[in-house]
């Protein structure tokens, strides 16, 4: 069985840094494609970052570029995203996916339960 376990969010002055991790169970990410995405209350679900286990090749939306860092210890079958610079507008459940094509908006194969990340002004 599968599974994709997130850990690491919690609650954040804005201004502030956290690091998420993805642990992976029953897959290895070494040739997949791991991505971020995050779900607000009341918003649609966005995909915020992913990265290329094949190559190393990492993707940000927009909206967190030069705040957010992807990045995989294939050796921990873990990805992480680190993330600095915090604001109310990042507060929202971040999950995890496994899947073949390194898409913001692809299809992933396997999502983590998620974990909530608050940001307080």
């Amino acid at each position: 069985e599968v599974q994709l376990v997130e850990s690491g969010g919690g609650l954040v002055q804005a201004g502030g840094s956290l690091r998420l991790s993805c642990a992976g169970f029953g897959i290895t990410f070494d040739e997949r494609a791991i991505g971020w995405f995050r779900q607000a209350p009341g918003k649609e679900r966005e995909g915020v970052s992913c990265i290329n286990n094949s190559d190393g090749s990492a993707y940000y939306a927009d909206s967190v570029k030069g705040r957010f860092t992807i990045s995989s210890d294939n050796a921990k079958n873990t990805v992480y995203l680190q993330m600095n610079s915090l604001k109310p507008d990042d507060t929202a459940v971040y999950y995890c996916a496994a899947g073949w094509v390194p898409a913001l908006d692809g299809l992933y194969d396997y999502w983590g339960q998620g974990t909530p990340v608050t940001v307080s002004s």
